[in-house]
């Protein structure tokens, strides 16, 4: 029973080393077969592709766009308002009571012309009763003149008569400058924009509500404030455009002042820009969007931004780059420079005539195969 035992034992080891022997044997083959095909896989790809393309590769639709040089134009935007390039506050420059009004709303004046009246009766009294003193003062000082010519009298009943008529002569001045400061005066040619006084009211010396508002607006300005960020890109004579929300309209202008202050509350200096006389008509405070031109490029590569990608060697586009019968897709690297209104200033990395990939892009790798 023993050598039955071993007997099988023993045949079942010389079949295990026959199988492994016989599949070592399969396993040399195929190798041999598989070094045969990728031989012959790779004289097949270098025949069809000369230019190293992979034959199984698919082909990507995109869109291109010839690169041409045009005018980039860069534009620092704020909002505005509109004011008269003449626009006074005028009130009163002493208190008083209101005694007459001479214009309302809307009323055309002239540039001296009286618009109201302070109670100033007491004043004027006074200013009868000086130039009756004056008179006399003055005929007085007339005859103690040619008597002094004559070398009659002495020299200070002179000097007193003079003194005496000089000094009634300075009052009257002095009084009626009081009189003169009891009217307000328009010290403008414009339009009455505000008319808060009443007969009856008390005034008093710069307060709002005692101002009457005047407004020429036959040469009309715009205000705006800008970042300082901008400050040295904002000179005087550059030119802007305004537009106006509420009339539909815009119209070129040029900068007519660059503040040289700094707001220190919002870090902002002042720009202000005419508007002919005529052009359009506009009101004191009307809403503007004024777009200051602050750099031109008369001969740059203008694209949309998306166009311009990013990975961590810089920026890139994929410019269609044709190798031999076929379009490929390739990584351009670029340098770019202002934005505006979604385009972008290319300064390095384009030429006249390339093929910029426009629409399908996302898609793409390095060398793709492209059709368009």
């Amino acid at each position: 029973m023993k050598n039955i035992i071993y007997t099988l034992a023993i045949a079942a080891i010389l079949t295990s080393c026959g199988s492994a022997s016989d599949k070592k044997t399969e396993l040399e083959k195929l190798k041999v077969q598989h070094d045969e095909l990728s031989t012959r896989i790779s004289k097949l790809e270098t025949e069809i592709n000369p230019n190293g393309i992979p034959a199984e590769s698919k082909s990507v639709t995109v869109k291109v766009e010839p690169v041409k040089t045009t005018v980039f134009t860069h534009y620092v935007e704020v909002q505005g308002v509109v004011d008269g390039d003449q626009n006074v506050a005028v009130s009163a420059q002493t208190p008083g009571i209101i005694t007459a009004v001479y214009v309302t709303e809307g009323s055309n004046v002239k540039k001296g012309q009286v618009m109201a009246e302070l109670d100033a009766v007491v004043l004027k009294q006074s200013l009868v009763e000086l130039r009756t003193q004056f008179d006399l003062a003055s005929n007085l000082f007339e005859k103690q003149k040619a008597l002094w010519a004559k070398n009659i009298g002495s020299e200070i009943q002179f000097l007193q008569a003079k003194t005496t008529r000089d000094g009634l002569e300075n009052k009257i001045k002095t009084l009626q400058g009081q009189i003169d400061m009891a009217r307000v005066i328009s010290p403008i040619s414009g339009t009455v924009e505000s008319m808060p006084l009443k007969v009856g009211q008390m005034a008093s010396p710069g307060l709002p509500t005692s101002a009457i508002r005047v407004i020429n607006m036959n040469s009309a300005k715009i205000k705006a404030d800008v970042s300082e960020n901008y400050s040295s890109k904002i000179e005087n004579g550059n030119k802007v455009m305004i537009r106006f929300p509420d009339l539909g309209k815009e119209i070129e202008s040029n900068l007519s002042f660059v503040g040289r202050f700094i707001d220190p509350t919002n870090r902002t200096f002042q720009v202000e820009c005419k508007i002919k006389p005529g052009e359009i008509v506009l009101r004191a405070n009307m809403i503007a969007y004024v777009k200051i031109k602050d750099y031109a490029n008369e001969k740059a590569f203008c694209i949309p931004v998306n166009y311009v990608q990013s990975n961590k060697d810089g920026k890139y586009i994929y410019v269609a780059v044709q190798k031999a019968n076929q379009w490929v897709a390739t990584q351009r690297p670029v340098k770019t420079g202002l934005d505006y209104n979604g385009v972008t200033e290319i300064l390095e990395g384009l030429a006249e005539g390339d093929k910029v990939v426009s629409s399908g892009f996302q898609n793409l790798n390095e060398g793709a195969q492209i059709t368009f």
